[in-house]
């Protein structure tokens, strides 16, 4: 009965969504959008689009996604939102950086994005325009996906913490302990490989089309980079999003090395006394700017 119940609650949910929808204007860019994806599929096989297609994705969101935060340094401005302000970027720390981001998308993510291909062959995952879900249903995936992956991302970054292997893997990621955007995928090949296994799971549980595939790398990516970023601006949308941890939530692990491990959401560190430390700090910082305060 319980199950029934559910399914009929998401079922409800579903098509309020939908006739809600129905109200809404058009989308200007729906047929911009709708000729360059059937353009895609008319002059391109289906393993160059998910291959070089997923590959262009991933690395022009990357690079794109981290250009604020890159921006953010040469702003006065902006350094009144730097959460670590005496640890300023460094060029050199940056050019190592992306060096290794270079090694790391090429030489171990792009061996896996050629599996793609096989991967939406295997289990029949369409194409086309006509099976493109809807916009709101893509959302709920990409929700579902970032579920998934935030409780394996807490699992095993809490296990490669462990005082018996951190040396060996998860030490390279922490070589900063200021983080900036372009650092958010910058580890060990093998934590790459670990951490990066949590994507892949919700898209084996969600992915009805390829155009999932890119969605998520675009959500996930947007995630990881706003939270190493080393930025706490006001306004961003993604603190919109209910439990998100947030730049400053990550900064700490960064900083503290202990506790919030969660990538995305804030629950797991809650439940498991995880972000015991992170609290205390806050209430800390809380007390200090309330005496500063009362001085001035």
């Amino acid at each position: 009965m319980a199950v029934n119940d559910s399914v009929n609650i998401l079922n409800s949910a579903y098509l309020a969504v939908e006739y809600i929808d129905s109200f809404l204007p058009d989308n200007p860019l729906q047929q911009p959008f709708k000729n360059a994806w059937n353009y895609m599929l008319d002059n391109y096989t289906k393993f160059q689009i998910a291959t070089w297609g997923s590959l262009i994705v991933h690395e022009v969101s990357y690079f794109l996604l981290c250009v604020p935060g890159f921006v953010f340094q040469f702003i006065p401005y902006m350094q009144k939102y730097k959460i670590q302000q005496d640890k300023p970027e460094t060029w050199e720390k940056q050019w190592k950086c992306f060096k290794t981001l270079l090694f790391n998308h090429f030489c171990i993510q792009l061996p896996l994005i050629c599996g793609t291909y096989y991967f939406t062959e295997y289990f029949n995952i369409p194409y086309g325009w006509e099976e493109m879900p809807r916009w709101y249903v893509l959302v709920a995936q990409c929700f579902g996906c970032a579920v998934i992956e935030d409780a394996w991302h807490y699992f095993l970054h809490r296990l490669l913490h462990h005082k018996r292997i951190y040396k060996y893997i998860h030490k390279v990621h922490h070589e900063f302990v200021s983080p900036f955007g372009m650092q958010a995928e910058y580890a060990h090949p093998l934590e790459t490989l670990i951490l990066g296994a949590g994507f892949f799971i919700g898209i084996v549980v969600f992915c009805n089309h390829v155009v999932l595939l890119w969605a998520w790398v675009i959500c996930r990516l947007m995630e990881t980079i706003d939270v190493h970023s080393g930025y706490d601006v006001p306004l961003n949308p993604l603190h919109l999003v209910p439990f998100y941890a947030g730049a400053r939530f990550h900064d700490f692990h960064h900083m503290n090395f202990i506790g919030n491990y969660a990538s995305t959401f804030t629950w797991w560190d809650r439940i498991f006394g995880t972000d015991s430390q992170f609290i205390a700090f806050k209430e800390k910082e809380k007390k200090r700017q309330l005496i500063m305060k009362k001085k001035a």
